[in-house]
């Protein structure tokens, strides 16, 4: 008998010889065609300015030349014969590994997407951080997805399994009510921006700078020092200030006069507190004018505006 038709695991070793040359040739092939043709699109990615060509150099690197080899066994073991137990597991690693793929392919897509809305915002940086726990959530749900579409592949009853999650979905849901309205109103803080990080925030009693907008909980870092770790759930519910929004300040002070002070100096008091703020940088004058009768002195209110959100300024 020719060495070549020897019986290997239901195949001659020729037939092995081949399947393998199909592999080691296809390999090579798409590892000398990979630097060329991922440098040309390089290349041609640096001439532009939009961001979409990065991204699908960065699809074909991940994804596209992965696929590539898997390809590339797969038509090598179709030349191959095999046992009908062994070709249905070689079939369902050959899905399992596209699904995969396809997946990693969409959850890329999704995060390009996000990205790419808030690139071109206001604090785009601070955006992007605070947008990670929503794209890990919608990660979350595309993966789940595949993995119901490869269970209804492999011949399990989906409607039976979605019928149980739905079911344990409710009792997780009672049992976890706390954590849901966090999530919740992590969508709320998202879609709504009652603040953002970086923002200069007061709750309650608590002032602090926004350092990190989470899942769960938002920290605040309070003008002591401390971090302060708040539920998000308790943030919506909450009077938010956010100073850093403020664009100017309102200012109300008193003075009090003697009531023997003479009318002529009492009449010229309003001028002249007028004059002396207009005569201040950053400052804008609203009112001046005697608001009553106190125990010991005549009292006169004044309200003027700070051109600036800033607190030393203020001060």
């Amino acid at each position: 008998m020719n060495f070549w038709d020897r019986i290997l695991f239901g195949n001659a070793l020729g037939e092995w010889a081949i399947a393998l040359g199909i592999i080691i040739v296809s390999f090579g092939v798409i590892r000398i065609l990979r630097l060329p043709v991922l440098k040309r699109f390089k290349n041609w990615t640096d001439r532009t300015s939009n961001s979409f060509d990065d991204f699908v150099v960065m699809a074909i690197r991940k994804c596209v030349i992965p696929i590539l080899y898997f390809v590339a066994i797969f038509f090598a073991l179709k030349y191959l014969v095999f046992p009908d137990r062994i070709d249905h597991y070689i079939h369902v690693g050959i899905m399992l590994v596209f699904t995969f793929f396809i997946l990693r392919l969409l959850t890329l897509g999704f995060q390009y997407i996000i990205y790419s809305f808030l690139k071109n915002q206001e604090d785009s940086e601070m955006k992007q951080k605070q947008a990670r726990g929503l794209i890990l959530i919608f990660q979350a749900l595309i993966w789940v997805i595949g993995i119901v579409f490869i269970m209804n592949n492999l011949g399990y009853n989906v409607t039976t399994i979605i019928t149980g999650l739905g079911i344990g979905g409710i009792a997780v849901a009672l049992a976890a009510q706390a954590i849901l309205g966090d999530l919740f109103s992590y969508f709320v803080i998202f879609f709504d921006r009652p603040f953002e990080i970086g923002d200069f925030i007061k709750v309650d009693e608590k002032v602090g700078t926004v350092e990190h907008i989470g899942i769960k909980t938002t920290r605040i870092r309070a003008i002591s020092g401390e971090q302060l770790i708040c539920s998000n759930k308790d943030l919506t519910d909450s009077r938010v200030h956010n100073f850093k929004r403020m664009e100017k300040r309102r200012i109300v002070f008193s003075i009090g006069v003697t009531y023997q002070t003479s009318a002529d100096a009492i009449e010229r008091i309003p001028g002249m507190i007028k004059s002396i703020i207009e005569s201040t940088e950053d400052v804008l004058f609203d009112r001046s004018h005697f608001s009553g009768f106190g125990d010991f002195s005549l009292h006169f209110e004044t309200v003027y505006f700070i051109l600036s959100p800033d607190y030393s300024l203020y001060m």
